[in-house]
């Protein structure tokens, strides 16, 4: 089992590491920047869900197939950088509308939360740094280093849910002074566009390394 010391200074990286800039904060502020806070929790929702999968995946051995597989660790990339395309097509494309009140969002919230599902498990950048950052808090002599990597896994998803949700609260709020204007409703349309295909691109470009 993890001790209190090592779970405390774990919770601290994972914390820091959530506030870095990468494709899942920034997925999240442009989501709930265009659809406000709740959907945008929805999202953060289904990113951690999505950190379940790439927990399992290091605690049963799966993810070291994508580390040791070129073809394995290309076709995923590949999936996932079409979706980030699809998802840029769609929000390039969105309809705008001005509105004192709050708009609905275009995507039902079960709909937004398996899109935070999907984007999290098609990136393999996030098992191989599971793979590689995980097993530097497991020991054997603490018990189960399986049990021990689900502890951790469950902890940086504490530490994402709380640096997500901070940030999709902030943009649900910016979001609401924004909208009233369609000409600024369609700038964040075409700027979640953009940031769309330079995540597919980057992600295109990422190697296993």
């Amino acid at each position: 089992m993890l001790t209190f010391d090592l779970a405390l200074s774990f919770f601290g990286i994972a914390v820091l590491l959530a506030l870095s800039p990468g494709p899942d904060n920034l997925f999240v502020l442009m989501q709930s920047a265009l659809w406000g806070r709740t959907s945008g929790m929805m999202v953060v929702l289904g990113l951690c869900t999505g950190l379940v999968g790439h927990t399992v995946a290091v605690a049963v051995g799966l993810a070291a197939v994508f580390a040791a597989s070129e073809a394995a660790f290309t076709a995923l990339k590949l999936a996932g950088a079409a979706y980030l395309l699809y998802l840029a097509w769609g929000a390039w494309r969105a309809p705008v509308s001005t509105r004192t009140d709050a708009r609905p969002p275009q995507l039902s919230y079960g709909a937004l939360y398996r899109r935070g599902i999907f984007m999290n498990l098609t990136n393999p950048k996030v098992s191989l740094f599971f793979l590689a950052f995980l097993p530097q808090f497991t020991s054997p002599a603490r018990g189960s280093v399986a049990l021990q990597t689900v502890s951790l896994g469950a902890l940086f998803m504490l530490a994402a849910f709380v640096v997500f949700a901070c940030i999709a609260l902030f943009s649900g709020w910016f979001s609401q002074h924004l909208q009233k204007s369609a000409t600024t409703q369609r700038l964040i349309n075409r700027g979640s566009a953009l940031v769309f295909v330079g995540l597919a691109v980057r992600l295109l470009m990422a190697g296993r390394q």
